[in-house]
């Protein structure tokens, strides 16, 4: 028997997700004018990859609510589709900040190629591996931090080079509760609700961040969005 609450549950989460969707194409517009092409294309594939993992956790959700059927593939891509996707759009932002120095724009890249190294690096017995798959998610949610960091701080830097004050708190208000919700979704005892307003604060303060920027004007391609002076 379906009721009030969970219905509405499943609904709700629908919000973060429109309001990062919404946030992402307002900020795609900011820096399509400022930025190379590459970091654009890892901006822009980081943050509708972000968008399409929560969109199908949200349809999982909705699924599980109205008693369709239990979906799992679109709850188990989660963290791995989300972490990916903060991953790209923090590399994006830092690459971004550093656009002026080729050098520094390769060194920004350097932590996902690091990384591919050290997994080829270890190379454990075939058998080994597969009678004992690690399922562990803390990987994924300490990567998607990372990412998160790099991805809000860097766009609260450049709020603050442009004295656009109200988006750099804002923004910082996104950092720390979307790393909350990170360390809220390890928690399973944790009440649905609490995730589900610490999850909408931070994509919500995400998208009006992103709404004074734009009414800043910093899409106007003079704006400098990178560690350099101009």
């Amino acid at each position: 028997m379906l009721n009030a609450s969970d219905i509405l549950m499943g609904f709700v989460d629908l919000v973060p997700v429109v309001a990062f969707l919404v946030a992402a194409i307002m900020l795609q517009r900011i820096i399509y004018n400022k930025v190379s092409k590459g970091a654009f294309a890892v901006f822009s594939a980081g943050t509708i990859i972000v968008f399409i993992a929560g969109l199908l956790k949200a349809i999982y959700k909705i699924l599980l609510t109205f008693r369709v059927c239990a979906f799992t593939p679109l709850s188990q891509q989660f963290f791995p589709m989300q972490t990916v996707g903060f991953f790209l759009a923090g590399a994006a932002v830092m690459a971004i900040l550093c656009h002026h120095q080729g050098k520094n724009t390769v060194a920004c890249f350097a932590a996902p190629a690091l990384f591919a190294g050290i997994a080829y690096a270890y190379q454990g017995n075939y058998d080994d591996l597969l009678n004992n798959p690690y399922g562990g998610t803390m990987i994924f949610v300490a990567l998607m931090c990372l990412g998160v960091i790099v991805f809000d701080g860097g766009l609260a830097f450049i709020c603050a080079k442009n004295k656009c004050w109200v988006s750099m708190v804002l923004l910082i208000v996104s950092l720390i509760f979307t790393l909350g919700m990170g360390y809220l979704s390890t928690k399973d005892a944790m009440n649905d609700w609490i995730k589900e307003f610490v999850n909408s604060v931070g994509q919500v303060s995400l998208l009006v961040a992103a709404f004074f920027m734009k009414k800043k004007r910093m899409d106007k391609p003079e704006v400098n969005v990178t560690f350099f002076a101009k």
